[in-house]
């Protein structure tokens, strides 16, 4: 492998998966492409009033969306990694599959939350809509559960 695609949106399970995409980078001396993204426009939520405010306008990158792909770049830093982030704007799952067509990526990694079928109908599931879009290997990581301590009581 030569590129893997890691998506990280700052949640526990795609920190998991940042961590796991490094370790394969790592093992297989691939070049780490840490990405999230972010939506392209916000809806103003006064549309429909009778105000004079657009209903929607272009997003503009905040120090909150790049805080992601710092903590991910940090984390390959503390592993002496060189890896490259980019921050993508629109729709996830199609965000993420046509950056890693474009880069010629081998391998995409994605973190899951692990909801259920009814809250994933819902919600709606990155990681499920990125393996439904690509042709290329995914590698879903799901959050860790943490252990009950021995003794217990539940």
């Amino acid at each position: 492998m030569e590129r893997i695609v890691i998506a990280t949106d700052g949640s526990k399970p795609a920190r998991e998966a940042v961590e796991l995409g490094l370790e394969l980078t790592a093992e297989d001396e691939a070049k780490p492409i840490l990405v999230h993204v972010i939506p392209d426009i916000d809806v103003m939520p006064t549309s429909g009033l009778g105000l004079s405010i657009p209903p929607a306008i272009v997003h503009e990158p905040t120090d909150e969306d790049r805080a992601p792909l710092e903590d991910a770049l940090a984390l390959a830093a503390e592993r002496g990694i060189d890896a490259e982030a980019e921050l993508l704007a629109g729709s996830p799952a199609p965000r993420i599959v046509a950056y890693a067509d474009s880069v010629g990526a081998d391998l995409i990694v994605v973190g899951s939350r692990g909801h259920g079928g009814i809250t994933s109908a819902v919600l709606g599931s990155v990681s499920r809509a990125v393996l439904a879009q690509t042709r290329l290997p995914v590698l879903v990581v799901r959050a860790a559960r943490s252990a009950v301590e021995v003794g217990e009581e539940t």
